[in-house]
């Protein structure tokens, strides 16, 4: 009887930035739960292939986040295929990388952050999920139930430690920059001003904190995330799966405007 809470049989669920590393495990365990999953990230054709790995419960399309007409289009496709939408993952961001690991300190200092870098990632993490929501969201509105999971981060929480991107040779290589930190904040605001505004229209809306996921980072970054974390490790990508479960269904059915932290313990510290 308890697996009802847990399955998402006839939901639809869209997954957005979904052929990303936590993308992908998004798009697995819904639909291990039984959902049908709209892939949707920038590369339509990368989109459908990831689809048809997935099943004949799938689809892929190509969608870009900050364009509202390109949203209608997702969201014609996805009602043409699956008639309707229940559930939604915000899930496309931006997370600064530096090509060069000679100047990557330099230009993730604050004193020398690019403004169109900081522009891109407010367009994407934040005017992407408020559009994204706000076309999806109304498909939900309209018959009264919903789900919309906005995926966050533990430096939403709290400030990065800039002291784990020195190397063992105590030389900084790299600073988490500004931009990150600040929109997974305002996720987290979104997500509560979301869940009170459609609270009485059946939609409810929470976040998901996910803490750094191993990717084949420098050893000496493992290292130190590994020890300033209580359970002693990065997680895995799969470390998300049951915790994004819960928030789609029914299990979750009495919670809205919370923040689900799954990152190890860092954040108690």
């Amino acid at each position: 009887m308890l697996e009802k809470y847990f399955s998402l049989k006839n939901k639809t669920a869209i997954v957005t930035g979904a052929l990303g590393l936590l993308g992908k495990q998004h798009c697995y365990a819904l639909y291990e739960a039984s959902a049908f999953v709209a892939v949707c990230d920038l590369n339509d054709k990368k989109c459908k292939a990831f689809a048809d790995e997935l099943g004949n419960n799938a689809i892929g399309v190509g969608a870009d986040i900050t364009n509202p007409s390109s949203l209608k289009s997702l969201m014609k496709t996805v009602k043409k295929h699956f008639n309707t939408v229940d559930i939604l993952v915000n899930n496309a961001a931006i997370n600064d990388k530096f090509e060069d690991p000679s100047s990557a300190a330099e230009l993730s200092k604050f004193e020398n952050y690019p403004l169109d870098l900081w522009n891109k990632s407010i367009s994407v993490n934040l005017t992407g999920m408020f559009l994204c929501s706000q076309i999806a969201g109304q498909e939900m509105v309209n018959k009264g139930a919903g789900s919309i999971i906005n995926i966050a981060s533990t430096y939403g929480i709290v400030a990065p430690d800039q002291s784990l991107y020195k190397d063992k040779n105590d030389e900084q290589r790299f600073y988490k920059t500004v931009s990150y930190p600040t929109t997974k904040g305002a996720v987290i605001s979104f997500t509560k001003y979301l869940a009170a505004y459609w609270g009485s229209k059946g939609v409810r809306v929470n976040s998901l904190s996910p803490g750094g996921v191993e990717n084949s980072q420098d050893d000496f970054f493992v290292e130190n995330y590994s020890k300033r974390t209580p359970l002693g490790r990065m997680a895995q990508p799969y470390d998300y799966k049951g915790a994004l479960i819960f928030l789609a269904g029914d299990a979750s059915a009495y919670m809205t405007g919370a923040n689900l932290i799954v990152d190890g313990g860092f954040t108690i510290w």
